[in-house]
């Protein structure tokens, strides 16, 4: 699963998520790619849903690329604990996802395995997303 390897503060403030995004908004990688339609979070777990669900479609052939990467610490609190007394614990990792956001890139396979790939991979994510080509793409 994703997570960053070291990070300078434990925990961060939650925090917005802006609406739409100024970069990565172009297939830079692939020839066929999974755009973010709004904006909100996605956790490394569903990332790795993501990633395991269209590898297993492709057969593990072409080449992936996931362009986002969940480097916010979420925190929380135990089931049952008053309120107050400080911020809980950091309990897992997420990327925060603008409209407009590439977030998988997919090259070496057919228009169709790709498709699909995608749409499997989107029903793990958290946002609503559509799958696009890249628009010098020659089918092959």
């Amino acid at each position: 699963m994703l997570l960053p390897k070291r990070t300078k503060w434990r925990k961060t403030q939650k925090g917005r998520v802006a609406e739409t995004t100024t970069r990565g908004h172009e297939i830079a990688f692939g020839t066929y790619a999974l755009k973010s339609l709004e904006h909100g979070k996605i956790s490394n777990k569903q990332i790795e849903a993501a990633r395991v669900a269209f590898t297993r479609f492709m057969k593990r052939e072409g080449k992936v690329w996931i362009r986002i990467f969940p480097d916010k610490p979420i925190t929380k609190k135990p089931a049952e604990v008053r309120m107050g007394k400080g911020k809980g614990n950091p309990e897992g990792w997420e990327a925060p996802i603008q409209a407009g956001r590439i977030i998988f890139e997919v090259d070496g396979v057919s228009r169709a395995v790709a498709a699909e790939a995608m749409l499997l991979a989107a029903h793990k994510m958290g946002v609503k997303t559509k799958f696009i080509t890249r628009r010098d793409a020659v089918e092959g």
